[in-house]
């Protein structure tokens, strides 16, 4: 697939078949992904691909976590969001308004439980880094989702990256065995898109590029 076309018909996706992804496949998409540029070439990700009943496993502890903690997606902010990135936050959930209803589904729910649910995708990948390295190098892992979507998109894959996960990082580790000097950087669910369910109907827009840029000549 021609990358320009990838990158403006890609979505993130939240509701998947179940159908499985070949092992071969989900290889291939990874082996692309780290060709992603990073400083000094350390390549600091490292990917854990859960499938199966593994994977279906950790979705109904996640979510009994998400039930009893009630940690929900949000910005992650330090502080109040300036008035620009609050008013496009509210704005895209206001576009996703109609979907929900359409599916007579409650929002909240469905997104905080789907983001621990991987939204149904039979694979749920981690995105992994050594804690010997700063925060710094989260911007290397950034770089990498961003191929691993595109690479995924170009192979006729849909995908959603999930943050929410980070938040129950603990139950991650110990299901998964994931060493105590290993940060949970970011979850991916992967599979095929299920056509029937309306919120996949949904794409957030993008505002004026110029927006967001200063030029200094």
């Amino acid at each position: 697939m021609d990358l320009l076309k990838a990158i403006q018909e890609r979505r993130s996706i939240r509701a998947f078949k179940p159908d499985p992804i070949p092992k071969e496949r989900i290889k291939e998409i990874l082996k692309l992904t780290t060709h992603a540029p990073s400083a000094i070439n350390l390549q600091p990700w490292e990917f854990i691909v859960v499938t199966g009943e593994e994977k279906d496993r950790l979705s109904r502890r996640l979510i009994k976590a998400y039930r009893e903690k009630k940690i929900s997606c949000g910005p992650g902010a330090v502080k109040p969001l300036p008035k620009t990135y609050a008013k496009r936050g509210a704005k895209t959930l206001e576009a996703m308004k109609p979907f929900f209803e359409e599916m007579k589904v409650d929002s909240n729910q469905f997104i905080n439980e789907g983001s621990c649910n991987f939204y149904g995708a039979p694979v749920a990948i981690f995105i992994c880094l050594n804690d010997a390295f700063s925060e710094a190098r989260f911007v290397d892992i950034g770089v990498a989702l961003g191929y691993f979507v595109l690479t995924a998109h170009a192979f006729g894959l849909a995908t959603c990256p999930i943050g929410l996960i980070t938040a129950y990082e603990d139950e991650i580790k110990d299901l998964l065995n994931i060493p105590e000097n290993k940060k949970v950087v970011m979850g991916i669910a992967l599979g095929h898109l299920d056509p029937g369910v309306s919120i996949n109907r949904f794409k957030s827009q993008r505002d004026d590029v110029e927006k967001a840029v200063k030029w200094i000549e």
